[in-house]
């Protein structure tokens, strides 16, 4: 029986063990950025895609993702009917029919899973 004002959930052994083994690999970053526990990581990796699901839902009408290619991704802008391109320059992305290193482009991109991996893998992080 979990704690009064927790819950407890049910997962596959092979899921419990894929997000065990990531947080054990990432224990000393996750401590910096207060995660503490595993019961905390899972937590944090619930909120994180809670918020990137917001944000994908929030523009998703709006915004489609054409292709990825290499260092760059390609949307179509369905209010501006334009095609954007947000590619990785000098370490951020930038979306070259904003130009700007910071816009609604820029947010979906980081809101695409495939992608997302990819950017944190080289250490691209969303400016906030």
């Amino acid at each position: 029986m979990p704690k009064a004002g927790f819950k407890s959930i049910t997962v596959s052994e092979a899921v419990y063990d894929k997000f065990f083994n990531v947080y054990e690999k990432n224990k000393e970053d996750l401590t910096m950025k207060g995660v503490n526990s595993f019961s905390g990581y899972v937590t944090y990796m619930l909120e994180e895609m809670m918020q990137k699901d917001k944000t994908f839902a929030r523009y998703a009408p709006k915004l489609e993702k054409i292709s990825v290619d290499g260092d760059r991704v390609v949307l179509k802008d369905n209010i501006k009917n334009r095609i954007a391109e947000v590619t990785i320059q000098r370490g951020e992305l930038f979306c070259q029919l904003c130009d700007e290193k910071d816009c609604v482009h820029i947010g979906f991109v980081f809101s695409l899973p495939d992608v997302y991996e990819v950017l944190n893998s080289r250490g691209i992080k969303h400016p906030r």
